[in-house]
């Protein structure tokens, strides 16, 4: 089954906030508390400088959207099985435009998304695919939350960032209660209500296999 946000408000309790939140550095840069800030300022809050996380050409007759989070095991393979063949048949050949939403399930799927877009645009799916293959790794059972930060700089280091750089990502607040922001009101776009969730032209589907994806594309390609 499909990991499952009933609401909106379930996966903001998820991260043990009401809204918005600023991730605050306590004793060292990597161990970090989630504080409340004010939740009804998230809609008011501008995210026009967050960039989306975009591959394919601008010209693709498909555009598709994917919902999903880093700790979802069901995003990790989705994305093995369905994104792997999918860039390489649709994407690369600019048949579809891609759009990559990360949903927060919790504070260590924020964190994984500050990581890998702290390298930029041209780096970000890089450490996706790291993130996604690694996933049983690098979350070590859920339970050390100093491990789990630490593991993520690792992959942070592995894709040429520095730990002034680590330092700087993981400490932006205002970037965390940017993010949060906008996952807030994308999930609310399409009503999305499970991950991974897909968007194609327009219309929500399930999680799906690759064939059954690949059905519904080439029929659209077809029309």
């Amino acid at each position: 089954m499909n990991r499952r946000i009933f609401m909106i408000t379930t996966a903001m309790a998820a991260l043990g906030v009401g809204g918005a939140f600023l991730l605050k550095p306590s004793s060292s840069v990597t161990n970090f508390v989630v504080t409340p800030a004010n939740a009804q300022d998230v809609a008011e809050v501008d995210t026009s400088a967050i960039s989306d996380l975009v591959i394919g050409s601008s010209d693709a007759p498909i555009e598709m959207i994917e919902y999903a989070s880093y700790t979802c095991p069901h995003c990790a393979n989705f994305h093995k099985a369905v994104f792997e063949p999918l860039k390489k048949d649709y994407i690369d050949t600019g048949k579809v435009r891609f759009t990559y939403r990360e949903v927060y399930f919790d504070k260590f799927g924020l964190w994984a998304s500050m990581v890998a877009r702290c390298g930029g645009e041209m780096r970000y799916f890089g450490v996706q695919k790291i993130l996604y293959d690694e996933q049983k790794d690098w979350i070590a059972g859920g339970k050390d939350t100093m491990e789990i930060v630490e593991n993520l700089r690792k992959i942070g280091k592995r894709a040429g960032l520095t730990d002034e750089d680590l330092d700087a990502c993981l400490n932006d607040g205002e970037m965390a209660e940017k993010l949060f922001a906008k996952f807030t009101k994308e999930m609310a776009e399409y009503d999305i209500d499970a991950t991974p969730s897909l968007v194609i032209d327009g219309v929500k589907h399930s999680n799906m296999s690759y064939a059954d994806l690949k059905e519904i594309l080439d029929a659209k390609l077809a029309e």
